[in-house]
């Protein structure tokens, strides 16, 4: 059972206490996402279907006097990044995720001049396909956008989260996922396009059926500002552009025809992704989400043939999970690592856990960590009061 969000808030507030010597102004966090349907449509300005997780990254916050920003980890003692207002643009590593956010929403207009004190902690795991980027992204913005009174919408925040990890960070990320950890309802997906950032609730209806969604964690590494995902990317430009169309959600099956190779490949799965995103609203409208299965499993043969993002150990749990009764699984997030989405019964989630660790230690894999995930709600300012102390 996940510790009290309260205690959580408190005990970050704390953390900001002791490591800057007065009460944060606010303590906000947002969540990691898994996306059910919908993979590398984003880039493509397709629709996506995520949900948001109940893993949340939290971010402590409060101004400054002057024109410094500093940003703590509460996890890892001594990890600290202290910079200006001025070279936020500038920053590296895993502080520029934050500090990249700030910049993005002072080039959006937030006004003032003052810095900010940020302490982080969250249970979103690192590099394992769940957003934890976009959860940091989106906690910071709501901060920063509530504290400096600038009340921005939440999709503005969401195009200044992905700013933040094009310009900044330097991978060429599409915007689903700081709009799933922003825009996301309790209990349901979010339909997004990603050309007009139009949106819709979908509701999931599992734990009606009985069903359940697992998280495989391959701990095989990622990391998206690598070359593997920016070639795709570009692969996919490439081929709108021999298309004559402006981005791939816009082919059709026909118009391939037109492409070879492996252009031809990338832009195949983005045109049969996009259908399926769709044929899974279609089925959750009609109270089908048993029937959803499939849809995910044909979407990760397409990932691991056409676009080529699997590796070994992710199509070794989604073929261990297949076989011992989940209904469909398939790779989330950019590919190359991290995890696996298995829809499954819920009574079959101790067998089908010990199926892929089973399967992983046979093929020479990391033993990979299963989690339950249920559909939560976006962003949020946490129910913590200053001067709340033991």
């Amino acid at each position: 059972m996940s510790e009290p969000v309260h205690d959580l808030a408190h005990d970050l507030a704390q953390t900001f206490r002791d490591a800057v010597g007065h009460d944060p102004e606010g303590v906000f966090s947002a969540p990691g996402r898994v996306n059910l349907i919908g993979e590398h449509t984003d880039h493509n300005e397709g629709h996506v279907l995520p949900f948001a997780i109940d893993r949340r990254c939290r971010v402590a916050v409060g101004r400054r006097a002057d024109d410094t920003v500093t940003v703590r980890s509460a996890q890892e003692p001594g990890a600290t990044v202290t910079t200006t207002l001025g070279a936020l643009a500038d920053a590296r590593g895993w502080s520029a995720y934050a500090l990249g956010t700030v910049w993005a929403l002072r080039e959006a207009g937030v006004p003032g001049d003052d810095g900010w004190d940020l302490v982080v902690a969250g249970d979103v795991p690192l590099g394992s396909g769940l957003s934890s980027s976009a959860a940091l992204e989106s906690a910071v913005a709501l901060a920063v956008s509530d504290l400096s009174g600038a009340g921005l919408d939440r999709h503005t925040l969401a195009r200044a989260g992905r700013r933040a990890e094009n310009d900044v960070v330097g991978a060429p990320v599409g915007i689903m996922d700081q709009a799933a950890s922003l825009l996301c309802r309790d209990g349901a997906a979010l339909l997004l396009d990603c050309r007009t950032l139009e949106s819709e609730d979908v509701a999931l209806g599992l734990d009606e059926v009985g069903l359940a969604t697992l998280v495989v964690d391959t701990r095989v590494r990622h990391d998206l500002a690598d070359g593997g995902y920016a070639d795709r990317r570009a692969a996919c430009v490439a081929a709108a552009e021999a298309l004559g169309v402006p981005a791939l959600r816009d082919a059709t099956p026909a118009m391939l025809d037109a492409l070879e190779g492996d252009l031809l490949k990338r832009a195949r799965h983005v045109v049969t992704e996009e259908s399926r995103v769709h044929r899974v609203v279609d089925l959750l409208r009609a109270g089908r989400p048993e029937a959803v299965g499939p849809e995910l499993t044909a979407s990760h043969a397409s990932l691991r043939d056409d676009f080529a993002v699997s590796v070994a150990a992710l199509d070794a749990v989604v073929e261990a999970a297949l076989e011992d009764g989940a209904l469909g699984a398939r790779l989330v997030g950019g590919g190359f690592g991290g995890s696996v989405l298995v829809l499954a019964p819920a009574a079959s989630t101790d067998r089908l856990t010990a199926a892929v660790r089973r399967r992983a230690a046979d093929g020479g894999h990391p033993d990979p960590v299963v989690r339950a995930v249920h559909p939560a709600g976006g962003a949020r300012r946490e129910a913590w009061a200053p001067g709340d102390r033991d």
